[in-house]
């Protein structure tokens, strides 16, 4: 079973910046993906950075490219999502997820930081 525990969200101004922590706990392995989501009422989740937590793999929605960078330190068990130049249509909730390599189906997730971009 995996545990994940996200923190780092809040009230940040356009343009500016946030760190996003996804604390891992429980059995996970080098043989996972970690993702970063987002949810915004009334929309569809979006996947936005994924990364391999055996390091290396990345990938970026459009949205994003650019702005935002995953990482992980296997030591500390956690994966960061370093968000850059902030726009207002960044505000949604912010999810954590795990899944198998092996699988399409992620099936950890954190319960979600609030992230609002605005002045």
């Amino acid at each position: 079973q995996v545990q994940l525990v996200e923190s780092g969200g809040g009230l940040v101004q356009p343009g500016g910046s946030l760190r996003l922590s996804c604390a891992a706990s429980g059995s996970i392995f080098s043989t996972y993906v970690m993702g970063w989501f987002r949810q915004v009422p009334g929309k569809e989740r979006e996947l936005i950075a994924r990364i391999a937590w055996s390091g290396g793999s990345t990938y970026y929605a459009d949205s994003v490219k650019g702005r935002f960078t995953i990482s992980r330190d296997s030591a500390k068990r956690t994966v960061y999502l370093q968000m850059n130049s902030l726009k207002p249509e960044d505000t949604a909730v912010y999810l954590c997820a795990g899944r198998r390599v092996i699988s399409n189906k992620y099936d950890y997730w954190g319960q979600g930081t609030q992230v609002t971009v605005s002045s």
